[in-house]
């Protein structure tokens, strides 16, 4: 009786090693910005607390330099009023430069509860 080898060949090996270090620098570049969108998020959240368009955006810059917040800034928020709630909406978009010509984009969008 003959025993077949079982396991992952070298070169199989080196396939999956590239993979999850491609998915890995991936990740590494993904995860500042969803950190940042939830840093948006909870300013914007904060931001709906003014009672001005002007004190709306003011507050957002405030909460957007202590969070180090840098793809959007106070003048790029659309505030609006939904009966006696203000409403704080923002979207605005990431390039991630991943190989040669390819870049990721990232969309993202939201607005206070």
């Amino acid at each position: 009786m003959k025993n077949q080898q079982r396991g992952i060949s070298f070169i199989g090996l080196l396939f999956v090693g590239g993979v999850v270090a491609c998915t890995g620098i991936l990740a590494a570049q993904v995860v500042p910005t969803l950190i940042e969108y939830q840093a948006i998020t909870k300013a914007a959240n904060k931001a709906k607390d003014g009672t001005t368009v002007a004190e709306v955006k003011s507050i957002f810059d405030k909460a957007a330099a202590i969070d180090d917040i840098a793809s959007i800034s106070g003048k790029d928020l659309e505030v609006t009023k939904e009966g006696n709630k203000t409403v704080v909406a923002f979207a605005y978009t990431r390039e991630l430069h991943m190989a040669g010509p390819a870049f990721l984009l990232l969309k993202y969008n939201g607005r206070s509860k």
